[in-house]
């Protein structure tokens, strides 16, 4: 066994009652990054797709404004690279619910409706050689059928901030039609049932394009096992109870948020190092 540390420097225990030496080194199976890249894209007139009733509104409207956007599903696949060993091309597909006021009058309050938006990009990353099959004792939820064996390739993890919707606007569907028969068809199933009714896939009428903000990150990861300094076993001190709290009683111990009524200035938000800062400054390395 390699010599490990006697002591533990900063170990936080939270509310579990555990030893601050280390005692022994143990082997964990878990998941290792081995290669990770995050990147801030401005995704430029992305072709929204609604449904037939959604369309309607559309073809109404004078103008619209995009209220909000959120991340529906990204689907990836991975392919190693020819003639570069331990490289993988990953191929990240992400799907947007784009949420939009669609104003006809200006009388009138806007209608609120949801389209689609899909959006395409490629990195390539190194995910290390390896290509082995795993067999478990665990067995699945059918009866006396043991697991499906599960191979050690590289696998894509792709987080994904909330989009930020910067721009919309309206335009004829003539002229932004390019293969939308193509990508309508090709919306999964999955996605499709999130909507109701089919998406409209024609030219005639108004279309919209939207311009996004996404915040990204994509990495490789491989099960394997390391060997970690094991501290000891832990075990709670806190005894369970089914007793509640008076939620009146809970919520005088919060303070007032003096700062969501007076936000910060500019300078003071960077002096405090506010959160709102840009995460990233550019790109990493992830092509489209």
């Amino acid at each position: 066994m390699p010599d490990i540390p006697t002591a533990a420097a900063g170990l936080n225990t939270g509310t579990q009652n555990c030893q601050n030496t280390i005692t022994e080194a143990v082997c964990i199976d878990t998941a290792r990054v081995y290669d990770s890249c995050a990147d801030k894209d401005c995704l430029s007139d992305l072709r929204v797709y609604f449904t037939a009733p959604a369309q309607n509104v559309i073809d109404e409207a004078a103008s619209v404004r995009c209220r909000s956007c959120d991340v529906l599903n990204v689907f990836s696949e991975i392919q190693k690279v020819p003639f570069s060993a331990g490289y993988y091309s990953v191929d990240a597909t992400f799907f947007f619910m784009v949420a939009l006021d669609a104003y006809t009058s200006p009388t009138l309050p806007p209608q609120t409706v949801y389209g689609l938006s899909v959006y395409s990009k490629k990195a390539i990353l190194y995910g290390a050689e390896g290509s082995v099959k795993v067999f478990s004792s665990e067995y699945s939820p059918s009866i006396d059928t043991q697991s499906a064996a599960t191979a050690t390739n590289p696998r894509a993890k792709i987080q994904v901030a909330t989009p930020i919707c910067l721009d919309a606007k309206l335009c004829c569907a003539c002229e932004c039609s390019n293969n939308l028969t193509d990508a309508v068809n090709g919306i999964p199933a999955s996605i499709k049932n999130l909507y109701a009714g089919e998406f409209v896939n024609g030219t005639d009428g108004r279309a919209v394009r939207v311009t996004l903000g996404l915040f990204s990150i994509i990495q490789l990861e491989r099960d394997v096992q390391m060997l970690i300094p094991a501290y000891d076993f832990c075990f709670p001190n806190k005894e369970c109870t089914n007793q509640t709290e008076d939620p009146c009683a809970a919520f005088s111990r919060i303070q007032f948020p003096v700062a969501e009524f007076f936000p910060p200035e500019e300078s003071e938000a960077q002096e405090n190092g506010s959160n709102n800062a840009p995460l990233f400054s550019g790109g990493c390395g992830c092509g489209r």
